[in-house]
């Protein structure tokens, strides 16, 4: 069962580690990133990371989608995270029962829309919020559990 597709930069760290993982009752993380999987130094960052008693499973972007079609996650209660938007866009068109994206971390560079103080986002990106918004998916803002939900439409409204 998909706990939780979240959107952030930094993947794993030990806010996402912990206080989601532990919020979520998650026994198994998937990151879901094409670039982690051809970087060692990343994969073994990540891995430092990881809290006891969780699996942690990295695979592309291809494979993620495939393996939880296939029905290979179902076992676990799991938490999903992507370092890009466009990501979670192409789990959620491949993988009908997602219904959210938490968005818990953009980079902030030139040409991006600050709509939270971690939430940064590009003309595109925006476009892709409102396409998911309109397809029923719900993209909330929220860095850590305790705080409140914030939909990113009504932040991107208020912009």
């Amino acid at each position: 069962m998909i706990k939780l597709l979240r959107v952030d930069h930094r993947l794993l760290h030990g806010q996402v580690a912990f206080s989601w993982t532990s919020y979520l009752q998650a026994d198994c993380i998937l990151i879901a990133n094409d670039n982690v999987v051809l970087d060692d130094l990343r994969m073994t960052t990540i891995k430092l990371a990881k809290p006891s008693g969780v699996k942690l499973v990295i695979k592309n972007i291809e494979d993620s989608i495939k393996a939880i079609v296939e029905g290979k996650t179902d076992k676990y209660k799991l938490f999903i995270v992507v370092e890009f938007l466009g990501d979670a866009a192409k789990i959620v068109k491949a993988v009908k029962n997602i219904k959210s994206i938490n968005l818990g971390g953009t980079k902030p560079k030139e040409g991006t829309i600050s709509i939270s103080k971690v939430v940064h986002l590009t003309k595109d990106e925006i476009k892709m919020i409102e396409e998911l918004n309109n397809d029923g998916i719900e993209v909330e803002v929220r860095q850590v559990p305790s705080e409140s939900k914030a939909k990113a439409m009504s932040l991107i409204k208020n912009k």
